[in-house]
């Protein structure tokens, strides 16, 4: 999947170095395989939630962290909106 805004990765992982390297193999296990449903995504992330509108969250190290993307299946495109810590990712109440 190609991943778009993943600039918003890049300026948290200089604010969370402890992120760098979970937020690195996500990236990696997202850039090598088109996923075609959300089913195929939660076979590889057990974990990841799934939201209304396409959109899915996933827990990074561990559930220190909280990426929230959106996913385009039939564009094998996936946005992030944002990141944040498990406790900002509840203030949110996305």
């Amino acid at each position: 999947m190609q991943i778009i805004d993943a600039h918003i990765i890049e300026r948290f992982a200089r604010r969370h170095a402890d992120a760098r390297r979970p937020l690195e193999e996500w990236k990696a296990t997202m850039a090598e395989i088109d996923y075609d449903n959300p089913q195929e995504i939660k076979n590889r992330f057990a974990s990841a939630s799934f939201l209304s509108g396409d959109r899915v969250v996933f827990n990074i190290k561990g559930n220190d962290y909280r990426l929230l993307t959106s996913v385009n299946y039939f564009r094998n495109k996936i946005t992030v909106l944002r990141i944040g810590t498990h406790q900002e990712y509840d203030k949110r109440n996305l």
